[in-house]
């Protein structure tokens, strides 16, 4: 049977709708059972252990990954492993969140018993309040929908959706409860673009030692043009204890030269900017580039604890780390 263009979006958009009513509808659910199952991960001073079959088991998986990436200690075990050994990885300081649509799959069921002689509680998401999962659970949370996305009512499409939704929001309680920072975040993406942007420090790519540029109050342009020239378009001032005191850019170079030819012997102090930006060598490195994007600048000079002069950041550098805002 043809099916038009029309009638393709009109099912795209039907679908879309649905699941966008049954989120809506689950938002209006959430109260203070949502809130007990939050406050008994907080208490849980082992892990939290994610189960399900199917399409649950498949969003139990993403929701356990996302428990684990945002600092409650989560994993997932598969129902029907679990009554052939991998009950083993369950303890008696765990909690259990169980996900099973009807309240009765045979698989999940079968562990109840295990887990009761171990005493662990269990959160059930679950459509039935009225089953076997609901009646057993410490906390019951409510995935029900009016109806899926499948025309026949049988595909879980609204309900993964809405009880993916149930994770997201139960992993962000838990994040903010507990303070999970940026910098904890980072901790545990270490890799990839995300962990350079999170964890990368300023002291990590900037110029330094024998390629770092600078020159004395006391100096000349032509050794600020050396310096330039050299190494990379900037040249910072210093005193003797390398205390910051300027700074030279190419830009000031090419206005010094559009005024006079006879530029080689003109004080250093003469041409530099006294208020020059600047960063420290501990500050992240996404802060250095919000900083040179909002000034408008291509390089910066760094600066220890002590103030003093330590390096400087190039903006080209960071860009090419994937280093952004």
């Amino acid at each position: 049977m043809a099916i038009t263009d029309k009638e393709i979006i009109e099912i795209g958009k039907r679908v879309i709708r649905i699941e966008k009513e049954s989120l809506g509808a689950l938002e209006q659910r959430i109260g203070k059972d949502f809130a007990r199952a939050v406050k008994l991960i907080l208490d849980c001073e082992g892990r939290v252990i994610v189960t399900g079959m199917g399409k649950s088991g498949a969003i139990g998986r993403k929701i356990s990954s996302t428990l684990a990436s945002t600092g409650t200690t989560s994993a997932f075990l598969h129902p029907a492993e679990g009554v052939h050994g991998d009950l083993g990885m369950v303890h008696r300081d765990d909690v259990i969140i169980a996900i099973s649509k009807s309240g009765e799959t045979a698989e999940l069921i079968n562990l109840l018993p295990s887990f009761r002689r171990l005493d662990v509680p269990v959160i059930a998401m679950t459509a039935n309040k009225n089953s076997t999962l609901a009646h057993y659970a410490r906390v019951w949370l409510d995935i029900s929908v009016k109806e899926e996305a499948c025309p026949n009512d049988l595909a879980p499409t609204a309900s993964t959706t809405v009880t993916l939704a149930l994770g997201d929001a139960l992993a962000i309680a838990l994040l903010e409860a507990r303070g999970f920072s940026t910098e904890d975040f980072a901790l545990l993406h270490p890799g990839g673009t995300l962990g350079k942007k999170l964890l990368m420090r300023v002291s990590d790519l900037m110029e330094k030692d024998e390629r770092l540029p600078f020159c004395f109050l006391e100096d000349v342009m032509q050794k600020a043009i050396m310096e330039m020239a050299h190494k990379r378009g900037i040249c910072p001032v210093v005193d003797y204890q390398m205390h910051l005191k300027g700074v030279i850019t190419t830009g000031d170079l090419n206005r010094l030269i559009e005024k006079t030819e006879q530029i080689f012997h003109i004080p250093v102090t003469e041409v530099m900017n006294k208020n020059p930006k600047y960063i420290y060598q501990d500050d992240l490195a996404t802060i250095a580039y919000k900083e040179m994007e909002k000034f408008r600048i291509i390089a910066m000079p760094v600066l220890d604890h002590r103030d003093k002069l330590v390096g400087v950041i190039h903006l080209h550098d960071l860009m090419q780390e994937g280093i952004t805002a």
